[in-house]
């Protein structure tokens, strides 16, 4: 398969293909920031690709194939710099799983990393609307009327996570702020261990130009939290890079940064938007200086 279209420019570069193959093909340490939402084993199918992770047959499965995506993502890292994923904890069903619970995903990954040879280095918690949660799902558990019948069986709605892990080694190139560019106020925020105030609606979806009968996109990082991990973690002129691109939002705004940016997809649908939404952010050159 390798790669079956792709796009090289002066400040990026976007391939449709497998990630764990062409991967292979990016220099030792030579990434400054990695980020990105993994598929989360068998909540959502993407496709039918029988090299989708997405389409996996067990979670143990999943994760001996994810584990590779992360070995090569610790080979091409620079020593003292950053991954992160968004996740969530996913939701068991009794038809699926036999009971109504929750896994630990989130766990789960960092300990996949930890195996690989990353340091756990933080992680911020991001709210969500429990009301939202519900409608969107129809839990048992968040449904109002569970109150009535039997609370024991209501819970609280699961958050997404923005889970960092760190390459260990000395940083060759440090990322340094001044009090003009990263104010305390600013830095407070990002230092909150809970972020309440991520909108949801803020993501490429809504953003980008899009035809009607473009594929949504289920599951997309809403952008400031992008926004926050580039401004807080790299320099500018940086390489971000994502594994799992879908339509774009991390290089997106690593264009928009003045970040260069590397990004892999699988599924053409998503690649083809993806390579508009790049186009998008080059022709608007107004750079953002206020995080």
């Amino acid at each position: 398969m390798k790669c079956l279209n792709q796009v090289i420019k002066e400040r990026y570069s976007i391939y449709n293909g497998d990630s764990c193959e062409i991967m292979n093909s990016i220099p030792d340490n030579s990434i400054h920031y990695s980020i990105f939402s993994p598929p989360f084993a068998d909540l959502y199918v993407f496709s039918n690709s029988e090299r989708d992770m997405s389409n996996c047959k067990s979670k143990s499965e999943f994760y001996e194939h994810f584990k590779f995506i992360v070995k090569e993502l610790y080979r091409i890292m620079m020593n003292g710099r950053l991954v992160s994923f968004h996740c969530m904890n996913l939701p068991t069903s009794k038809q699926r799983n036999g009971f109504i619970g929750i896994t630990d995903f989130r766990g789960d990954l960092i300990r996949l990393f930890q195996d690989c040879g990353f340091i756990y280095h933080s992680e911020v918690c991001i709210w969500k609307d429990p009301v939202i949660a519900m409608q969107r799902t129809k839990a048992l558990g968040l449904l109002h009327k569970q109150i009535k019948k039997d609370s024991a069986m209501c819970r609280q709605a699961i958050p997404d996570y923005l889970v960092t892990m760190r390459k260990p080694g000395d940083n060759p190139e440090r990322v340094e702020h001044t009090n003009e560019s990263f104010p305390v106020q600013i830095w407070k925020n990002y230092a909150s261990p809970v972020w309440m105030d991520i909108n949801p609606s803020d993501t490429l979806q809504r953003t980008s130009a899009r035809d009607e009968k473009d594929e949504k996109h289920i599951s997309l990082l809403q952008l400031d939290v992008i926004r926050r991990g580039i401004n807080l973690w790299t320099n500018e002129n940086d390489i971000v890079f994502t594994p799992f691109m879908g339509i774009g939002s991390e290089i997106y705004q690593a264009l928009k940064m003045n970040r260069r940016g590397i990004g892999i997809e699988l599924k053409e649908s998503y690649y083809k938007q993806a390579v508009k939404n790049c186009e998008n952010a080059e022709i608007d050159d107004s750079l953002i200086k206020i995080y």
